[in-house]
């Protein structure tokens, strides 16, 4: 193996296989490079966010959290721009926006998917944002539109510690696996030991998809602060036929 295990080499890259599957920025660092494709899940709760805007015509640009430069990067593409969950107006919580009055162009910040998402613009050749509401039409778009031997990254945002450093999020697993079980029911073949095993997870989880995602530790943290509302949107799967492509910055209607 050449580099050091600083430096991702084939095996952290998953090659040679062609579904892939990893945690974080530093995950898609490793496995989106020479993709055709890249897959943002967060599930609570920008991609659902990204997923319910979307469905409403929308368009999310996806930015770094806590940046101060994101209030000129909304003006300089007309946008409004998104606060915190707890916020007052527009924010990160699908319940917010699929009630906003208006929602036309709205740039979206969040520590994970959204980071992920806004570097990845410059870097992948594609990208989408998954969510349980959208991963079943996503893999038929992906089974439409994309050779069969189409290299396809999937990343799981995953939440963070208070030191913030990376904290797997079963909800983001089970987006990916559905994501992933969906590629596979279509035909798709030759998935890393990762991507099988997150299918595996999802295919467990569904009987009781609703119920694991409200008690699950992300779950409970939305419900305790008054948020159940999001809960229940993130669990709407195969809720949306509309796939969130990101063309021009911004994630739309593919």
């Amino acid at each position: 193996m050449s580099g050091s295990l600083s430096e991702p080499g084939a095996p952290q890259r998953q090659l040679p296989y062609a579904v892939r599957f990893e945690w974080g920025l530093d995950g898609a660092r490793a496995v989106v490079p020479g993709a055709d494709l890249a897959v943002v899940v967060d599930i609570l709760s920008f991609t659902t966010c990204v997923s319910v805007a979307v469905d409403r015509g929308a368009m999310v640009f996806p930015y770094r959290w806590h940046d101060a430069s994101a209030s000129e990067f909304a003006a300089h593409h007309g946008a409004l721009l998104a606060g915190p969950r707890d916020s007052e107006g527009l924010s990160l919580s699908p319940a917010g926006l699929r009630a906003a009055p208006v929602l036309e162009r709205v740039v979206l910040p969040s520590p994970n998917g959204s980071a992920i998402s806004h570097e990845l613009d410059s870097s992948a050749r594609q990208v989408v944002a998954v969510s349980l509401r959208n991963a079943a039409a996503t893999a038929d778009w992906v089974h439409a539109t994309l050779p069969a031997d189409a290299v396809i990254a999937v990343v799981a945002a995953g939440e963070r510690w208070t030191d913030g450093s990376l904290r797997p999020a079963l909800e983001d697993q089970l987006g990916a696996g559905a994501f992933i079980a969906a590629l596979a029911a279509a035909g798709r073949r030759n998935f890393s030991p990762e991507a099988e095993l997150a299918a595996a997870a999802f295919d467990a989880a569904e009987p009781r998809l609703a119920a694991i995602l409200r008690g699950c530790s992300s779950g409970r943290e939305l419900l305790d602060a008054g948020f159940a509302e999001d809960v229940s949107i993130a669990a709407e799967l195969d809720g949306s036929s509309t796939v969130a492509l990101l063309r021009d910055g911004a994630f739309q209607a593919a």
